[in-house]
């Protein structure tokens, strides 16, 4: 069964952000764009490439209204522990979710059980609470942060132009789809 389309299931977790510990829960994505990314593991290899780069394309992320998680299935106890003593993490201003219960992992599907650690996942979430999309990496291969800008984009404009679709590549501006009896097999 996909994800897409379903809402975010009921959890709580603890999270470290901006020298604090703060709750998190389904709510806490309600009212805004949310990009979720999970990754295996802190004090890493690939992890810290990818949060850096997550965190290089925050501004352009908050100016589209998406507020941005990281989640492992570490403590936010070590979430603060790598913040504080590596220069890469020491940047990252959005929270960082931890999961050790492997509660969140689970309800978004990317936890490897048999090494307890969450896959290379990444959802955006609309302001309802609702996955729109999902990608799921393998472990070796990192993500590039730059393409959830356009992802993000689609998924808004979609949402405030009911009965309209983006095409593949679109870009804001672009020309998107409406679809009907007259498109089919004119495309």
């Amino acid at each position: 069964m996909s994800l897409i389309g379903t809402e975010v299931q009921p959890f709580n977790a603890k999270a470290y952000k901006n020298g604090e510990f703060i709750d998190v829960s389904e709510e806490t994505f309600k009212g805004q764009w949310s990009v979720l990314c999970f990754y295996p593991a802190d004090f890493t290899f690939v992890c810290p490439t990818e949060l850096e780069d997550l965190q290089n394309e925050y501004e352009n992320l908050k100016a589209l209204g998406v507020e941005v998680y990281s989640c492992s299935t570490d403590t936010h106890f070590t979430h603060k522990g790598w913040h504080d003593s590596s220069e890469t993490i020491g940047k990252i201003e959005y929270a960082m979710i931890g999961d050790p219960s492997q509660t969140l992992s689970r309800h978004f599907e990317v936890l490897n059980e048999e090494e307890g650690l969450a896959d290379r996942g990444t959802f955006i979430i609309d302001p309802d609470g609702v996955i729109q999309t999902v990608e799921i990496n393998a472990d070796g291969i990192g993500r590039d942060a730059s393409t959830l800008i356009n992802k993000i984009k689609a998924a808004q404009y979609v949402r405030n132009n009911p009965g309209e679709v983006c095409p593949a590549k679109w870009k804001e501006g672009a020309e998107t789809l409406k679809p009907s009896l007259d498109l089919v097999g004119k495309i």
